[in-house]
């Protein structure tokens, strides 16, 4: 028999660790909950449940994850956890994390207000034994649209039904005029250091009318900004038949009403085509911005890893970019102290992001991580020269962007306003600045050449032109020039979970 609703006043807190693909999946998981009667909030104070949606990619995300469930066991409430540390580890961290009323997968999902239910009646749920979410779906791309497998931020509402008029799986857990749209989950790289395939499955791409309907859905609740998120989103189309398909969405995307920014994120070097760079560079809406996986630029470096690529394979990238849209934004990563890293390889890595001219970097120190290729590889570097080595490299990246930012002084840029203060204080983004990971742009009163806005009036969601004055490391300061686009209240409430869901 089946758990029954909650009484219309139980509450859930939906706290989400890590990437942006998991806040879309607890987003989903919102829509599940309020459609069942529960109500959802992002505050942990004075909530039934606290619903924990883990990140374990590396171990500085496993660790939040942990610190975060033993917090919110301290507010008194039932602590939940899932996303992808719970997937990963199941019993094992269940195990391990006894203040964790429950450990539950991501084949929960679907009924995930039975689970919280059963969690807050008392019961102890049995955490799921952990298996590797490649096998699930079939090794060629194109025979995975007709799955059954449970793949978070993929689920529909009635099926039979065209997807410009289904209710969207979906509740917005802010305001704000950005949100991340899921193109894609899974992936079929192999590379040498991630796990992320193991836990997160095979590469599945949803279609082009269900991306269109929630990006509709999204703008109408007074979305600005959408950021294109996946775990390999040059593979987008693949397992559709057309693996250029990407290129022929972004400008329907960027033409519905009321978006006046449309961003592409996580792109492998080894598939970014010449026509893809052509469509990020060049189409009216989409950010040209360029947000590249390179993880090194030592050759040897890169086969370990199982990638490819060199200095100036990478380069010749990045120049392709700029040819189209000279003030292209681009970022990377880059892992420092892989097995059998030398100290030349990490001269070719200085030498590439000396000339690359990146906007943004992140460097992060090699750990082994359980079930990697990597952590079985010779040729381990001891810890005190991994640390070297990452310190070098982390004050190099912030050098060389402060050095980028201050190359954009006295350009124009379009900055699209995220948040005002209490002190009037107005924060925005410019096209190569992707949310929360690339620095901002503050707006300034000043005088400038045409005149100015006085960023006073502005909010967020307004779109304005703006002339950049000042540097702040990888930030910018500017005088707004020109309202190009205001925006706009809500048009429509988040709509949840009604029935029928695959």
């Amino acid at each position: 028999m089946p758990t029954p609703p909650p009484p219309p006043d139980r509450r859930v807190a939906l706290l989400t660790l890590g990437c942006a693909r998991n806040e879309v999946d607890s987003e989903e998981l919102a829509a599940r909950l309020d459609a069942d009667g529960w109500q959802v909030s992002t505050d942990a104070e004075g909530a039934d449940v606290v619903l924990v949606n883990t990140c374990g990619f590396v171990e500085k995300a496993k660790q939040d994850s942990v610190q975060t469930l033993l917090a919110a066991a301290d507010t008194g409430a039932k602590v939940v956890a899932t996303g992808c540390m719970a997937e990963r580890y199941g019993r094992e961290l269940a195990d391990h994390l006894p203040e964790a009323q429950a450990v539950l997968g991501f084949d929960d999902y679907p009924d995930i207000s039975d689970r919280l239910s059963a969690v807050l009646a008392g019961e102890r749920l049995t955490a799921h034994t952990p298996q590797d979410r490649r096998k699930l779906l079939p090794l060629t791309p194109v025979a995975r649209q007709e799955r059954s497998v449970v793949v978070p931020g993929h689920a529909i509402v009635d099926e039979r039904t065209p997807a410009h008029l289904r209710a969207v799986l979906r509740r917005r857990l802010d305001d704000g005029p950005v949100a991340s749209l899921k193109l894609a989950s899974g992936c079929d790289r192999r590379c040498a250091f991630c796990a992320i395939p193991a836990f997160r499955g095979a590469f599945v791409s949803r279609t082009p009318d269900e991306l269109l309907a929630e990006a509709e859905w999204l703008a109408g609740t007074g979305v600005r900004e959408l950021v294109l998120v996946s775990e390999n989103s040059t593979s987008y189309g693949k397992d559709l038949g057309d693996p250029r398909l990407l290129e022929k969405l972004l400008p329907q995307l960027a033409a519905i009403d009321g978006l006046v920014r449309v961003r592409v994120s996580y792109l492998q070097p080894a598939e970014t085509r010449p026509g893809l760079i052509e469509a990020i560079a060049t189409t009216e809406k989409v950010a040209p911005y360029f947000d590249l996986s390179f993880q090194h630029a030592s050759e040897p470096v890169l086969r370990r890893m199982r990638r490819f690529g060199s200095t100036e394979r990478f380069l010749e990238l990045l120049a392709a970019a700029r040819a189209l849209a000279p003030e292209a934004g681009a970022r990377s990563n880059f892992i420092v102290g892989f097995p059998g890293e030398t100290r030349g390889d990490v001269d070719e890595l200085v030498r590439f992001l000396t000339a690359a001219r990146l906007d943004a970097i992140g460097v992060f120190d090699y750990s082994d991580e359980d079930g990697t290729e990597a952590a079985g590889l010779p040729g381990k570097v001891r810890p005190a020269t991994i640390k070297r080595r990452y310190d070098r490299l982390s004050a190099l990246a912030d050098e060389l962007c402060a050095q980028r930012a201050e190359e954009r002084l006295g350009s124009s840029v379009e900055v699209l306003v995220d948040a005002v203060d209490d002190a009037g204080v107005v924060e925005g983004r410019a096209a190569h600045q992707a949310p929360e990971v690339d620095g901002s742009t503050t707006l300034v009163s000043g005088a400038a050449p045409g005149g100015s806005v006085d960023p006073r009036g502005l909010r967020p969601g307004d779109l304005v032109r703006a002339t950049v004055t000042g540097t702040e490391g990888v930030d910018l300061i500017a005088v707004p020039v020109e309202l190009l686009s205001s925006a706009s209240g809500p048009a429509s409430s988040p709509t949840a979970l009604s029935a029928g869901v695959r």
